[in-house]
């Protein structure tokens, strides 16, 4: 039906419901109507991660979205849900869109998260109870290596590109002792007198393998790998040669597409979530035991951050 056609009709039931007003029936060429209440999606509140097992993500953080949710209803906001990205890229542009409104990481990623999107970085979070780590730069007896500074002419194992504790902690801290650091594509690769090659092992455990087998004349890992995995046998056959400046365990980012009121309300909820029975319920499957502030202030640990960011962006990659 035409907008014309549309409007001549519509007068014209008006006309015919005036002139019919002292009756108690209307016309039979105009049917009664039933009045329809309005309905609308419910709102929700988003958690994100970067994973390749969403299963098992979505199981350890939908309680604690849920209770976040359950106390947004000021806000329209009922539902609690989770998503999560296969990589960085999908994470930034989530974030981006408000797809998703909160995503938790280390230190690293989350800073080239949440530059990328125009996010917030704004509390720690604790996870597995604890609110920092540090690198352990390792080696064995038999590498005949007792300090950093005879690593040139030697290979290196890091965990992978993105890790704060596996790769970038320990990189800023080598190169700024004036460790030569370049990546090479396998641990057989040849390493020059004036550089540390180093290779990505990309799990913990092949670390450490790697190292004990001498692919590798030294690697690193986080304090808590080092002093709780590792085994005390193993630990008698590895030499500690530095460790790095502590930094949070992990942070807090949030979409640049949160309204202030909103944010201040989400950055209360998560403050006192540890301060209830029904909040470390909702903590627990999420391994975590509680959220605060950055100790030296939110500026100077995002500059921190951010300078970490511009050194490893000097080191050549594999």
């Amino acid at each position: 039906m035409s907008s014309l056609r549309k409007y001549f009709f519509a007068l014209t039931s008006i006309a015919l419901l005036l002139a019919g007003c002292n009756s108690t029936t209307l016309p039979e060429e105009i049917p009664p109507t039933t009045a329809v209440e309005p309905t609308s999606a419910p709102r929700t509140i988003v958690l994100g991660d970067i994973s390749d097992d969403p299963a098992e993500v979505i199981e350890g953080f939908q309680p604690f979205a849920d209770y976040i949710a359950a106390q947004l209803a000021d806000f329209g906001i009922t539902v609690g849900e989770v998503k999560v990205a296969r990589d960085a890229d999908e994470m930034i542009r989530m974030l981006s869109t408000g797809e998703v409104d909160l995503y938790f990481d280390s230190v690293y990623p989350a800073t080239l998260v949440s530059d990328a999107c125009g996010g917030q970085v704004i509390l720690r979070r604790w996870r597995y109870g604890v609110e920092e780590y540090q690198s352990v730069i390792f080696t064995t007896k038999t590498s005949g290596i007792t300090s950093v500074s005879e690593l040139p002419g030697h290979m290196m194992a890091f965990d992978n590109e993105y890790s704060t504790s596996g790769f970038v902690l320990p990189a800023v801290t080598l190169s700024a002792q004036g460790i030569n650091l370049v990546g090479k594509e396998n641990y057989n690769a040849p390493v020059a007198a004036d550089e540390t090659g180093f290779v990505f092992s990309y799990d913990d455990e092949n670390t450490l393998q790697w190292i004990l087998s001498g692919f590798v004349d030294a690697a690193v890992t986080d304090d808590y790998y080092f002093e709780q995995v590792f085994s005390d046998e193993v630990r008698t056959n590895l030499v500690e040669l530095a460790r790095t400046d502590f930094v949070p365990r992990q942070v807090v980012v949030v979409s640049p597409t949160i309204a202030p009121p909103l944010l201040e309300k989400i950055t209360q909820i998560l403050l006192t979530a540890d301060k209830t029975e029904e909040g470390q319920a909702a903590l627990e499957p999420f391994q975590t035991t509680r959220f605060d502030h950055f100790p030296e202030g939110i500026e100077r640990a995002s500059a921190t951050m951010r300078e970490m960011v511009n050194i490893i962006n000097t080191i050549p990659l594999p």
